[in-house]
């Protein structure tokens, strides 16, 4: 299983309905190919609670350790991916919800005074929670207290999460850093971001050239690989590989054709450098892969 997304990495599932925007879901690392799921990010805010093991979540460049106790705040529009520590799975409770649930309407006060400034606050992509800071702890408890009435569903449960989520809002507002940047050169930087994103998922089967790369936003390829690194926490290089093994994964598994046709379909120049950058990425050979995924066939 992976996060399915479109082209610019946008989640592609319904966090919830129109009519309650609220999604929470028990989730496990176990469950992703690779004990991690990829690159994504998606307009809903996003709250993680950890019940089991240590997840390392990146939001941007940054990455958490999360504990069992623990949790996160990823912010809306947040590139985010999570991936297993030392190995070992982590299963955690996820809480996604438009930020329309602690509004209600489109220029409210509630909008234009405590939401709005934080969900476009560059400065404020994500809040690790630990149970030593007393308001951290307090947003853990109405965490798991949102997991317990979205599983036994009692008597106007959905009105009960609301309350919740709107006093962790009020919570993450309390302690939220003023924001230095200026609102444009936040909203520029995530658009670049992505538009380079979109550039290597549209174009990974081919052979990438940086300048290439560079001219999508307009930068020469020093600052392109600064701003990449920068937001992506590593290489514009080391990405794409990872992406293309991702991208290979499925074929690998789900079809008969060649490990030499997977790399061409991949972007990789030959058969031998695939398998040595899989290896590296997944510890086994590709053909050891689909043999452990049931496809014997070359």
């Amino acid at each position: 299983m992976q996060i399915q997304t479109n082209q610019k990495r946008r989640e592609i599932k319904n966090h919830g309905t129109f009519a309650f925007p609220v999604n929470v879901s028990r989730e496990t690392l176990l469950s992703y190919e690779r004990g991690s799921f990829f690159w994504h990010w998606h307009p809903e805010i996003e709250l993680t609670l950890i019940l089991e093991g240590d997840i390392d979540y990146q939001v941007n460049d940054h990455t958490h350790h999360l504990k069992k106790g623990e949790g996160l705040f990823c912010n809306a529009n947040m590139p985010h991916t999570g991936r297993m520590h030392n190995e070992k799975d982590c299963i955690y409770i996820s809480t996604t919800f438009d930020a329309r649930l602690i509004y209600g309407f489109e220029s409210s006060l509630i909008q234009t005074k405590y939401v709005t400034p934080l969900t476009l606050n560059g400065n404020f992509s994500s809040v690790h929670f630990r149970p030593e800071i007393a308001w951290h702890r307090e947003v853990l408890d109405r965490l798991s207290e949102i997991w317990t009435l979205s599983r036994e569903k009692p008597e106007c449960y959905d009105f009960q999460i609301q309350i919740l989520l709107s006093q962790i809002w009020l919570a993450l507002y309390k302690h939220a850093e003023p924001q230095n940047e200026t609102l444009p050169a936040v909203l520029r930087d995530r658009e670049r971001l992505l538009v380079i994103l979109s550039y290597l998922h549209d174009h990974y089967q081919e052979k990438i050239l940086l300048e290439n790369v560079a001219a999508q936003i307009n930068i020469c390829k020093s600052e392109c690989c600064r701003f990449f690194k920068s937001h992506m926490n590593e290489s514009l290089f080391d990405y794409l590989l990872h992406y293309r093994i991702e991208k290979s994964l499925p074929l690998l598994q789900n079809t008969t054709k060649s490990i030499t046709d997977i790399s061409l379909l991949t972007g990789f120049s030959n058969p031998c450098y695939f398998s040595k950058v899989f290896k590296s990425e997944m510890g086994c050979t590709p053909r050891e892969y689909r043999s452990r995924m049931g496809k014997n066939s070359e």
